[in-house]
C-alpha cells in the first residue's frame, strides 16, 4: 500500500467533532478569547529565552571553572527544551500569534535549536498531526532498527533489552538533528514532494539549511573555541551535554503521550481505509498525562494536554487546560476514550512498562 493511501472514515453520525469544536468556539467567543497566545506566552518566551541563552553568554563572558561550565551547559539544555515546547512548537502550527510573521520568527527558533523548518513541520504537523501512531506513516514512530515503538513493526532480539537502554538513546534526539537527521529527512522529503503548505524551491530550501547549519555550528561551537579559554574537547563536551539534556527532556515528553499503554496503534484496512474519522482517531492515540500539575502544564508548554493539542492543534497550548474540561466532557457524552493518566510518574511507569512487552518476542499475529 502506498504511504499516501491512508483515508480517514468521513461518517461520523453522531457529530461528535461537529459538537466539540462549536462548544469549543463558543468558549472563546463567550470568553472574549483569542484563540492564539497572550501575555502569559509572551513572558514564558522571554524567560524559556533567558534560561537558554543567558548561560551561553555567561560561558563567553565570564572565566568560569570547567564544574560550572558544564552546570551552565546542562541549563542550557533546559532551556533549549522549553523554547521548543513553548515557543516553536506554538508558532509552527500558527498558534503563537495571529499575525503570520509573528508565528513564522517563533517557529523559526528552531533554527537555534539544531533543527530546520521545513523538515519539522513535514514529520511533526504533517506526518504525525495527520497519521497518528500509524506505523509506516508517523514518522515520530521510527526509530529504525534500535527501538521497538509499535506492536507492528519488526522485532529484533535486543529489543528485549530496550526498556533499559532506552533512555540512553533519547538523549541524542536534538543532536541527530544538528548532524545528520535534517539532511536525511530533507533529501527524503523532498523526493516525496511532502510540505505544509506550498513547496518550496529545492534550491532555496538546502541552501537554507546548509546556510544555517553553518551558522549553528558558529555560534555554539566557533565562537566558544575562540572566546572561551578551555579545550576543545571541553567545547564539544558542553555542546554534547547541552543536547542530550534536552534531547532526554523531549523524547520522553512525546513518549508519554503517545507509546504507553493507552495509546493505540491502528492500522488502515487493505485499501488504506481507516476505522475512525480523524478527529475520533486522536481520542485512540493519544494520551495526557499529569495535567493537574502547574509545573509539567507550564514547562512542557501543554503538551502533556495531548488529546487537546491533536484536536485543536491550531490553539495556542496556553488554552488547553480551560478547554480540557470541554474535550473531555464531550468525549463522555458520545462514550469516546478520553485518556489520561493523573501523575507524570505513573505515564513514566507506564511507557517504560509499555516498551517492556513491546521488547518482547511477538506472536506470529504480528510477526
Amino acid at each position: 500500500m502506498d504511504k499516501n493511501t491512508i483515508r480517514f472514515s468521513r461518517r461520523d453520525s453522531a457529530q461528535f467533532f461537529r459538537t466539540l469544536n462549536k462548544r469549543v468556539n463558543e468558549y472563546f467567543k463567550e470568553n472574549n478569547l483569542k484563540k492564539t497566545g497572550n501575555w502569559k506566552l509572551h513572558l514564558k518566551t522571554i524567560v524559556m529565552f533567558a534560561i537558554f541563552l543567558t548561560p551561553y553568554f555567561l560561558i563567553l563572558t565570564l572565566n568560569l571553572p570547567f564544574w560550572g561550565y558544564l552546570l551552565l551547559s546542562i541549563t542550557m539544555g533546559v532551556g533549549m527544551a522549553g523554547v521548543g515546547m513553548n515557543v516553536m512548537h506554538d508558532g509552527n502550527h500558527g498558534a503563537y500569534s495571529n499575525k503570520k510573521w509573528v508565528n513564522k520568527l517563533m517557529g523559526s527558533s528552531i533554527y537555534i535549536l539544531a533543527g530546520n523548518v521545513y523538515n519539522w513541520q513535514v514529520q511533526h504537523n504533517v506526518l504525525h498531526h495527520t497519521y497518528t501512531n500509524i506505523h509506516e506513516h508517523d514518522e515520530d514512530m521510527e526509530a529504525g532498527r534500535i527501538l521497538r515503538f509499535s506492536k507492528h513493526a519488526e522485532w529484533r532480539k535486543h529489543h528485549k533489552f530496550q526498556h533499559y537502554y532506552s533512555i540512553l538513546l533519547y538523549g541524542l534526539l536534538t543532536f541527530n538533528w544538528a548532524i545528520t537527521t535534517d539532511f536525511q529527512q530533507m533529501y527524503r522529503y523532498m523526493k516525496r514532494k511532502l510540505s505544509y503548505g506550498k513547496l518550496p524551491n529545492p534550491v532555496i530550501n538546502w541552501s537554507t539549511l546548509v546556510i544555517t547549519k553553518v551558522i549553528y555550528i558558529t555560534i555554539w561551537i566557533v565562537l566558544p573555541l575562540i572566546f572561551v579559554d578551555i579545550a576543545w574537547w571541553q567545547v564539544l563536551l558542553g555542546f554534547f551535554i547541552m543536547h542530550y539534556v534536552a534531547g532526554v527532556i523531549l523524547s520522553v515528553v512525546f513518549q508519554l503521550a503517545h507509546i504507553v499503554d493507552h495509546a493505540e496503534t491502528p492500522l488502515p484496512d487493505e485499501e488504506g481505509n481507516m476505522k475512525n474519522t480523524w478527529a475520533i482517531h486522536q481520542l485512540f492515540t493519544t494520551v495526557n498525562f499529569g495535567t493537574k500539575n502547574r509545573i509539567v502544564n507550564w514547562f512542557t508548554g501543554g503538551l502533556n494536554h495531548q488529546v487537546e493539542h491533536h484536536i485543536f492543534p491550531n490553539i495556542s497550548h496556553i488554552h488547553y487546560t480551560n478547554i480540557s474540561k470541554i474535550v473531555k466532557q464531550t468525549a463522555q457524552e458520545f462514550n469516546l476514550p478520553y485518556h489520561e493518566y493523573k501523575t507524570t510518574r505513573k505515564a513514566i511507569i507506564s511507557h517504560f512498562k509499555h516498551l517492556k512487552e513491546l521488547g518482547k518476542k511477538p506472536t506470529l499475529q504480528y510477526q
